[in-house]
């Protein structure tokens, strides 16, 4: 006999959702109300990691820092893509192996044309 799908199957879920929904939206209205509201010039001022602000934050800098970190998430990405193949190794076998060769010449073309663009160069 299946099982049928009715919205009675889902009460539980969505008594858990407004439960938590809840007490967040609960906790958050009670230390608004509980909390200490002394606003002072010292608490209103920005503040990062200890330093004070010198300056202003809208600066522009070189496009090579955004550059750089796209380049190395996206080859990050690939290795990941590496692993589940590492672990299945042995049930791949030669086809797997010859997938992985050209999934790798792949990235070795694609870091021969960043090498070849010069967009790591720092100048």
């Amino acid at each position: 006999m299946e099982a049928q799908s009715s919205a009675v199957n889902y009460l539980p879920i969505i008594f858990q959702m407004l439960v938590a929904i809840g007490f967040v939206v609960g906790t958050m209205f009670v230390t608004h109300l509980i909390g200490p509201k002394r606003k002072t010039k010292d608490k209103l001022t920005p503040f990062e990691s200890g330093i004070e602000v010198v300056g202003n934050a809208r600066q522009p800098f070189s496009i090579k820092y955004f550059l750089v970190a796209i380049l190395f998430v996206l080859f990050d990405v690939e290795v990941i893509f590496m692993y589940p193949w590492a672990v299945n190794f042995r049930e791949f076998g030669w086809q797997g192996l010859i997938e992985m060769f050209i999934f790798m010449g792949t990235l070795l073309l694609g870091f021969i044309y960043i090498i070849k663009k010069r967009a790591l160069d720092w100048d």
